[in-house]
C-alpha cells in the first residue's frame, strides 16, 4: 500500500523531510524510484543510498511508500482555497469533445476516443472514464456506454490477472486535477 500526494513542481520533500528514497529494479540494477520516499527505517544501499529493498517488494515486506506527485498544474493556483473553489465549480463538459483540449488533460490525453464516447459529466463519470483506459477495466467500456450501472461494481475491483487498473481514490484524485485544467483552459491560461 502506498499514498500519494500532489504538489507544485518545485516541491522537493528531501528539502524539508528525513527519508529514504524508494528504489525500484531497471535495467537489472537498483535504481531511483520516480516519485516514492520511506519515512520508516529501512535498509539503505550503501552503492546508491536508496532503499535496498525495490518499492515493489517492501510493500509485502511491511514498508509504506509515500509518493510526492509533481503536478504542473498546480503551479498555476496561489492557494488551496483558490482550488477547493473552483473543484465546487462544474466546468464546461462539452469541451472534452475537442481533441485538442483531451490532448492537453493529465491521464487522458490519448484517449479522445474513449472520452469522447462517455462524455462525463461528473468527477465520478470522469473518475470511472479514467477507470476504463487502463488495461484490466477496457473490457467495460462498451457495457458502460449502454447502461453504466451494470458495470460499476466491476470498476474498482481488483483483477486477479495482475493487469494494470486505477484504485477509485486514485482515479478521483485524477479526475479533480483534470476539472481544474479544464477550468485553465477554459480561462485561457493552458
Amino acid at each position: 500500500m502506498d499514498i500519494d500526494l500532489d504538489f507544485k513542481t518545485t516541491f522537493d520533500p528531501l528539502e524539508i523531510f528525513e527519508a529514504i528514497r524508494a528504489s525500484m529494479v531497471k535495467n537489472e540494477k537498483l535504481a531511483k524510484h520516480p516519485v516514492g520516499i520511506y519515512f520508516q527505517n529501512m535498509p539503505v544501499d550503501s552503492l546508491t543510498g536508496l532503499a535496498a529493498i525495490p518499492y515493489n517488494k517492501a510493500e509485502d515486506a511491511g514498508y509504506f511508500k509515500v509518493d510526492f506527485l509533481h503536478l504542473s498544474v498546480l503551479d498555476n493556483f496561489d492557494s488551496k482555497d483558490q482550488i477547493k473553489a473552483l473543484l465546487k465549480i462544474d466546468p464546461d463538459w462539452s469541451i472534452l469533445a475537442d481533441k485538442e483540449v483531451v490532448e492537453k488533460l493529465f491521464q487522458i490525453h490519448k484517449y479522445h476516443d474513449i472520452v469522447s464516447k462517455i462524455m462525463p459529466k461528473s468527477i465520478l463519470e470522469l473518475a470511472e472514464c479514467i477507470a476504463m483506459i487502463r488495461p484490466a477495466k477496457k473490457h467495460l467500456i462498451e457495457g458502460y456506454l449502454k447502461n453504466p450501472d451494470s458495470v460499476r461494481a466491476e470498476m474498482w475491483t481488483k483483477p486477479t490477472d495482475g493487469k494494470y487498473y486505477f484504485k477509485k481514490p486514485h482515479a478521483i484524485a485524477y479526475a479533480m486535477t483534470i476539472v481544474l485544467q479544464l477550468h485553465l483552459i477554459k480561462g485561457g491560461i493552458l
